[in-house]
């Protein structure tokens, strides 16, 4: 399942420009169901959420910049069974 940032368990972004691999801004667009439960007073409150789409739109450095060099690879001690290692971040 791919999470709102745009990684999967086991990886991250780097920055092949600079080498950042800490510091990233992401845009992403969610589409999430949630149930909300009012009170005879009206008061409401979301009780359960489900996210039924998440997209990465774009993945930017923090440090230098830059967009087109942003890679997803594998954190330390995690196996890179998903062949993320040097994709790039923006799907």
């Amino acid at each position: 399942m791919e999470l709102a940032s745009g990684l999967d368990p086991g990886t991250r972004y780097r920055c092949g420009a600079c080498g950042n691999l800490t510091r990233f801004d992401v845009e992403s667009v969610e589409r999430v169901r949630r149930f909300w439960h009012v009170d005879l007073a009206g008061t409401g409150r979301a009780e359960e959420e489900v996210r039924t789409e998440a997209r990465v739109v774009s993945v930017a450095c923090r440090w230098c910049g830059s967009t087109d060099a942003i890679e997803v690879v594998a954190t330390p001690g995690a196996h890179d069974s998903t062949g993320a290692h040097g994709s790039p971040a923006t799907r």
